[in-house]
């Protein structure tokens, strides 16, 4: 027991605070705790970063607009609840929507009584060469969970450059844990 405490006091001492998160409703029935740093995002930053017809129930970005977090209805909705099938859709989905992917972990967790299929990875996008300003690749970390339901699957998604992944991956898993559907 004094070793633990030993341990907490150490890590507090040099900065590994666990991370402040205040519970937010993000859409009717839906609540995460997020870190003060993320606020509301504009309309124009959701037009910019999320080009679909269907606008997200939520989006949250940080005072840098570098890392961003939203609440999604998926536009594939599943007829039943075979997680397992879903995990292997989901998948190739996002294989398909980068240059390169290096999965960090993936699964199906348990949080407040309900299953999430997850997927944490750390994504590249190759730049176009043809276009000034836009040679470089794009690298970056994101944290996705979706929870299958009869009528909807819901998408909570979590994204920074792959160069803030140490700062942030704590704080996404705590805010992930913590989300509540009703």
């Amino acid at each position: 027991m004094k070793t633990n405490l030993l341990i907490v006091a150490i890590l507090l001492a040099f900065g590994f605070a666990p991370p402040k998160l205040t519970k937010t409703k993000v859409a009717d029935g839906i609540s995460v705790a997020l870190p003060r740093g993320l606020s509301v995002m504009t309309p124009e930053d959701i037009v910019q970063r999320y080009p679909s017809v269907r606008a997200p129930l939520a989006a949250y970005t940080d005072v840098n607009r570098t890392a961003d977090f939203s609440v999604n209805v998926s536009a594939t909705q599943w007829p039943d609840e075979n997680l397992e099938i879903a995990k292997k859709f989901f998948k190739a989905g996002i294989t398909n929507l980068y240059d390169r992917v290096d999965f960090i972990s993936e699964g199906v967790q348990t949080i407040h009584k309900r299953k999430y299929i997850f997927f944490e990875f750390e994504s590249r996008v190759n730049g176009n060469k043809m276009k000034m300003g836009e040679q470089s690749p794009m690298y970056r970390y994101t944290y996705i969970q979706y929870l299958i339901e009869k009528d909807r699957a819901l998408v909570f998604s979590f994204n920074c450059p792959k160069d803030l992944r140490q700062e942030w991956q704590p704080t996404v898993h705590a805010m992930m844990k913590s989300v509540t559907v009703k």
